[in-house]
């Protein structure tokens, strides 16, 4: 090392001047010349398609092909395959560098969760447009009826109704139950009085006519149990028959009845016979 060190310094300035730039030319030239090498420059190859695909398959193909593979996210699609590829990036048949790395996006095995929200009162293209905005889907929609012609009465959710909050998967099919209108024949107002609020509503569903105000009488601590003691409308109404019978009051299915309770049941002789639910044509 002395000798070599001896050697340079020996030397004019110039000489070891020009020798330095000549090998930093020489350095510079095989660099450039082993650039495209280094970089694969040139070495191109053809993306494969594997959207659609299982995440197993899709990767088995790419590294097959030469390109490196990362899972970069994951979003949830109902329409396909668990832990199918849902987007590549590069796409399919896009030519790249050799070697690259392709990103997947893929599909979750397990959907994520949304509260559902109340539809009550909502038309029925309102509620499909606000299931869409949450990924659900609309089912089936079925009539009763109510004076809530058209608007959603009910929610459905594998046939059980569903709160407002409730938490279900995205993609769920949610069903719902609108208002036909008021019908149209008439029936005798059914005598509730000496009921129970649970007993009462029973009732009136089996002759579709539904419950509007409930009004406590009194101090209540069980309200299903409470008894009824008085409605609107009455069972009788201020007319007379040509016997001189009071005429029972005309309601149609879908209209409402308010009902008044009481932790104390009725005098037994207001409890005047309960019809049997009016016949349909």
């Amino acid at each position: 090392m002395k000798a070599f060190i001896e050697k340079i310094t020996s030397k004019p300035l110039w000489v070891n001047i020009l020798a330095g730039i000549g090998l930093l030319l020489v350095i510079i030239t095989l660099f450039f010349l082993l650039l495209g090498w280094i970089t694969g420059y040139g070495h191109t190859a053809k993306v494969p398609s594997v959207t659609g695909q299982n995440m197993t398959a899709a990767q088995q193909v790419l590294e097959q092909a030469g390109f490196d593979v990362v899972i970069q996210d994951s979003v949830y699609v109902d329409s396909i395959p668990k832990l199918a590829v849902v987007r590549q990036s590069p796409e399919a048949d896009a030519t790249v560098k050799a070697g690259r790395t392709v990103y997947l996006t893929i599909n979750r095995t397990v959907p994520p969760q949304v509260e559902m929200p109340s539809l009550l009162g909502y038309s029925v293209k309102s509620a499909e447009m606000y299931l869409q905005s949450l990924q659900l889907k609309m089912g089936t929609v079925s009539y009763k009826p109510d004076i809530a012609r058209n608007s959603v009465l009910e929610q459905l959710y594998d046939g059980v109704s569903i709160a407002a909050g409730t938490k279900v998967p995205i993609g769920a099919t949610i069903s719902l139950v609108l208002g036909s209108g008021v019908g149209g024949s008439d029936m005798d107002v059914p005598n509730l009085i000496g009921m129970t609020l649970a007993e009462a509503r029973d009732y009136l569903s089996t002759v579709n006519v539904n419950v509007g105000s409930i009004v406590a009488v009194g101090q209540i601590k069980d309200s299903a149990t409470a008894f009824v003691v008085r409605q609107s409308p009455e069972y009788l109404s201020p007319i007379l028959d040509a016997v001189g019978n009071r005429v029972p009051n005309k309601i149609r299915e879908g209209q409402l009845m308010d009902l008044y309770i009481s932790s104390i049941a009725p005098p037994k002789d207001t409890a005047a016979h309960i019809p049997p639910p009016a016949q349909k044509p």
